[in-house]
């Protein structure tokens, strides 16, 4: 596999003399920004990179578009219910760009990597001035100037699968941080529309990866998750002898209290050297999220997954003996093409021997460009929901039993934000990343403090400061 593309220190620099140009044309008139994100962690984080660059160029973010000059929607393209919420919102600013055409209104992220999309907006959608998709987004400032100095619309979804290092990032104040360390994906399963969005597999420099994380550290975060589409395939392409436990091993390595989280893991590339590393390493997060998708074989073998149930389950068991107390989630898809009863059982079954701590379910999104949009899908609409209602009743009752485990237990916990129960007022997160809602006296948002388990409920503990 080839080294991943790096931009240029030269590039990167012509794009700060855009910031600084943009800056100058708008400077002191009070300009804001705002900025909402649909779809994953990964757009989170571009999303503070523009707001890292739009800062840079002087505007100061405001949570009201009505309030706002910049208005920008980074999109996701994974479902087709996230698309339709996009073109809503972008919709309903219509009449607010009638009654202020100078307000510019950007669409970027993995919506506007697809050419449909592209075309729908250019023809339905004439308030959008200016769109760019995932392999533009480190050229966002010299659009912005294009926009800015004159042309009528612009339209950039061009570019290579590349990496670009030393843009400003502009993060939410508290004790939770992102951290990329790949881009892309290469697993092309039949469902997906990643591939095609977000390019193929690139990893970013270790070194790059590590001043990210001090910086971090120092900065006051102390819950960072890494985040890549697949991170257990980290390093592939560096022609580096390091894979993502080794680069695990390196971050723990990194002085400061901390917690690491990642994802998301593949199952066909975890191994018992990740589960190792986990284990051994203290600022490593006990807490694993392990798509599985499907429990049936068949239905595995036709989202091109890669692996089967009895191969995830042998990770399973061998994540628990390493460590016993770890947290699992996972995601499953309910419907997809093809599916029948007795594949759904063996969902069923797979959930009710792994017990899980949380799970994301979702019925298929047929995604247009996917393999799986071409599949015969038999089952009808009202069977889905029934086997998903069946799906969601049988986790309920898991993390019942599994939540009502930790009462009286003491937990260390990062106090991470306020309640809005006025009897325990703050939230807090587990190692495990299960949340806490918790009261006591002197409590501070940013520390770590052990709680005693007073409640359960199937969506929170409730403890008390331990004292």
């Amino acid at each position: 596999m080839s080294a991943p593309i790096m931009v240029s220190e030269q590039e990167i620099q012509n794009q700060y003399t855009y910031l600084d140009a943009v800056s100058r044309m708008i400077g002191g008139r009070g300009k804001r920004a705002y900025t909402h994100t649909f779809g994953c962690q990964q757009n989170e984080a571009d999303t503070e990179r523009i707001r890292g660059m739009l800062a840079e160029m002087g505007y100061e973010m405001t949570d009201s578009p009505e309030e706002a000059d910049f208005i920008l929607f980074n999109t996701c393209a994974v479902r087709e219910h996230a698309e339709d919420r996009a073109f809503g919102n972008i919709g309903a600013l219509r009449q607010l760009k009638k009654q202020r055409p100078d307000i510019i209104i950007a669409l970027c992220g993995c919506m506007a990597q697809q050419e449909k999309n592209v075309e729908k907006i250019k023809k339905s959608y004439p308030q959008v001035s200016l769109l760019f998709g995932t392999h533009a987004l480190w050229r966002f400032p010299s659009l912005l100037y294009r926009v800015l100095n004159g042309e009528k619309r612009v339209f950039d979804i061009g570019g290579e699968d590349d990496i670009a290092e030393g843009l400003p990032v502009l993060r939410e104040q508290g004790a939770k941080a992102w951290l990329s360390i790949m881009y892309g994906c290469n697993n092309f399963c039949t469902y997906c529309i990643v591939p095609y969005v977000r390019g193929r597999e690139r990893s970013r420099r270790p070194e790059d990866i590590e001043k990210e994380l001090r910086e971090l550290v120092a900065a006051g975060y102390k819950d960072i998750t890494l985040l890549g589409q697949n991170v257990n395939s980290y390093g592939k392409d560096l022609g580096l002898d390091m894979d993502f436990s080794d680069l695990l091993r390196r971050l723990n390595d990194v002085p400061g209290d901390f917690l690491l989280r990642f994802m998301t893991s593949h199952p066909k590339d975890a191994s018992p050297k990740l589960f190792d590393t986990m284990a051994d390493c203290p600022k490593i997060a006990k807490q694993l999220h392990l798509p599985f998708q499907s429990g049936s074989d068949a239905v595995l073998r036709r989202m091109n997954r890669r692996y089967t149930a009895e191969d995830y389950c042998k990770l399973i068991d061998y994540a628990r003996d390493r460590m016993p107390d770890i947290v699992l989630s996972s995601d499953i898809i309910v419907g997809f093409p093809g599916e029948r009863e007795e594949d759904f059982q063996q969902t069923l079954d797979l959930v009710r021997k792994v017990r899980f701590d949380l799970l994301f379910t979702f019925l298929y999104s047929k995604r247009s460009g996917t393999p799986a949009a071409e599949y015969d899908d038999p089952a009808t609409p009202e069977e889905k929901q029934d086997r998903f209602a069946r799906l969601l009743r049988a986790q309920d009752e898991i993390v019942a039993a599994r939540q009502a485990a930790y009462m009286g237990r003491t937990l260390r916990v990062l106090v991470d934000g306020a309640a809005k129960s006025p009897e325990h007022p703050f939230t807090a997160r587990t190692e495990g990343n299960l949340l806490v809602c918790v009261r006591g006296d002197g409590i501070q948002i940013g520390e770590f403090i052990e709680v005693d388990v007073e409640k359960t409920s199937l969506r929170c503990l409730f403890a008390v400061k331990k004292e």
